[in-house]
């Protein structure tokens, strides 16, 4: 028997906006997919690889809004922001914050043609152009609007391979990365003060789950990736560039990303940056379990293992129907799948505002509460049911178990006692309790 103890009059901080993904279902998408992300309170959206390979030449990406470089920065009629405004308005009408990132889609097949992933010639105009993006969603620009996006995203996964030639993100070096960061965040920063500016969604660190070294069965790419980190906070560093918020990526368990925070964390606090927010803004813990319930559990954990770190925003890869990795949605029934309700669970506690205390010995639970009510979220990701004893104090009232099942369709239990409830916490599954 598992022994959870909750005191709701005790707070220990909010509840941080972890439940952000990638991407959405276009404006005109069918029913089924409609606003699922305003009935699942999605704080905020990461615009990247949205519509597809190449963002289907439509979307977000400079090569898209921007496309043809020789043009003037300065002149709106050198933009073409259609596609993109159709998509951001809709974001907003469903309450959703955008992180906005500068660059470009992944493009899987670069060994046929490489497109957009080559260094621009000119790193200055391109933060021209970004800064006219920016203007056109923040201030009204070209016939735009006064979004106020706050976080803007310089590039994704420069440092995806160590051979430049087998990037599908980044056909340059290293060093011509750190050099397109300097000249770009020092631009707009200075342009735009008051806006987070950073990047540069690093491919994360797996290299370093034997501590915070190299593990000794490490790859070369993955011991790249921590490699390019290093390089390039030291260039930053040296250059006086700002890093208002550090992105990255981990397709581990809630566990290794759990060291990975800590290790992130860690170095950018030995390169001076302690300030910086950071930003797991892709993470998916397992497409091979697509439409179950053991998706909802390894979704569920990571978002209650996550909550302690230091992580200010979190991003689920991928929100779009047609994606492999959209766990969120069941493409034959055109509707969301049981991970949807990690989701919905996670946002009744963000809603409530207040993150509670708790101790005892299951990990896979958070708390919340406003002052008159409370909300648990506890997950089981393995495949033995749980035997669970929760009490609580400075609430009363009656508890309610809220459980999804396997097509979707959602249990509610009263549960008796006073301050003090047992149930089972089935195998492969995350249920929400509530607090009246």
């Amino acid at each position: 028997m598992k022994q959870i103890k909750i005191d709701f009059s005790r707070i220990n901080g909010k509840i941080k906006p972890l439940h952000g993904v990638n991407n959405a279902p276009e404006p005109d998408c069918e029913e089924g997919y409609r606003d699922v992300l305003a009935k699942a309170g999605i704080p905020f959206v990461r615009l990247h690889d949205m519509g597809g390979h190449y963002a289907a030449a439509r979307y977000v990406d400079i090569a898209n809004v921007f496309p043809d470089f020789s043009k003037d920065p300065a002149d709106p009629a050198s933009y073409d922001f259609a596609f993109t405004d159709w998509l951001i308005a809709d974001l907003y009408r469903q309450g959703c914050e955008v992180v906005y990132r500068l660059g470009c889609s992944i493009e899987p097949e670069y060994f046929v043609k490489p497109r957009n992933i080559i260094p621009p010639t000119d790193n200055l105009k391109w933060a021209r152009i970004c800064e006219g993006i920016i203007r056109h969603y923040n201030e009204g620009w070209a016939n735009g609007f006064h979004f106020g996006i706050r976080y803007w995203e310089i590039w994704n996964e420069p440092d995806n391979t160590p051979d430049p030639m087998d990037s599908p993100m980044w056909r340059g070096t290293p060093e011509q990365f750190y050099a397109l960061y300097e000249t770009a965040s020092i631009y707009l920063k200075q342009r735009f003060p008051d806006l987070m500016i950073g990047g540069y969604g690093s491919c994360g660190f797996y290299a370093i789950l034997g501590g915070y070294v190299k593990a000794a069965n490490s790859s070369e790419r993955t011991e790249h990736f921590v490699d390019f980190f290093h390089g390039f906070l030291q260039h930053i560093k040296e250059k006086g560039c700002p890093l208002d918020f550090f992105s990255w990526h981990s397709y581990a368990d809630a566990q290794s990303n759990v060291a990975f925070a800590s290790y992130a964390r860690k170095t950018l606090d030995e390169y001076g940056y302690t300030h910086t927010e950071m930003h797991l803004n892709e993470w998916n813990p397992g497409r091979d379990v697509r439409g179950t319930t053991q998706d909802l559990a390894n979704i569920a954990q990571m978002l209650c293992r996550m909550h302690p770190t230091d992580l200010q925003v979190m991003n689920y890869y991928d929100a779009q129907p047609w994606s492999t990795y959209a766990g969120v949605y069941d493409a034959n029934k055109r509707g969301v799948a049981p991970a949807y309700y990690a989701f919905v669970y996670y946002n009744s506690l963000y809603r409530l505002g207040n993150c509670a205390a708790m101790e005892g010995d299951f990990a896979d639970a958070l708390a919340a509460t406003d002052g008159k009510c409370g909300a648990v979220l506890l997950s089981n990701p393995a495949a033995q049911e749980q035997q669970i004893t929760l009490t609580w104090e400075g609430l009363t009232g009656n508890a309610t178990l809220h459980l999804t099942m396997p097509d979707c369709s959602q249990v509610e239990q009263k549960l008796d006692g006073e301050r003090s409830v047992q149930f089972t916490l089935p195998a492969q599954s995350a249920v929400l309790l509530t607090v009246e």
